[in-house]
């Protein structure tokens, strides 16, 4: 149920975030499309990806496009810890958001990511708002 007063409405955010892409990085399809088609709806231009060293070929030819990446902390062959690495060293300013099945701690960011801010995390499930909220917040 929607509150009173409150405007989900693409056009809310559009004109806003009409600059903004977003690179999206899970292994999982269902995920990226999800994000895809959620922030699509917001005029968000987000392009998707479920080969890390796919999405780190198309970065390194393209990061002056992405203002921001989410990347799944957990996949095959490198892990999204990596991946932020390489993408930092790349674009350093770029905005991160990792996203996890896993309960991940505070810490752990820290500890594995001593030079580099990650700027939310999201844990898996998420609703569509909590993505639409932290990406918006993150523009």
């Amino acid at each position: 149920m929607k509150k009173k007063g409150v405007s989900d409405s693409p056009s809310t955010y559009e004109s806003n975030n009409n600059n903004t892409s977003i690179l999206a990085l899970d292994d999982e399809l269902d995920i990226v499309t999800l994000i895809e088609k959620s922030l699509q709806k917001y005029g968000l231009r987000v392009s998707i990806f479920i080969d890390p060293y796919v999405a780190l070929e198309h970065f390194k030819s393209n990061f002056k496009d992405y203002n921001i990446v989410i990347s799944d902390i957990r996949m095959p062959a490198m892990n999204g810890y990596e991946f932020v690495k390489k993408v930092k060293s790349i674009k350093p300013q770029v905005k991160i958001i990792l996203i996890s099945a896993f309960n991940i701690k505070d810490n752990e960011f820290l500890n594995v990511l001593p030079n580099i801010k990650i700027d939310a995390f999201i844990q898996k499930p998420f609703s569509i708002s909590t993505l639409r909220n932290t990406v918006i917040h993150k523009v």
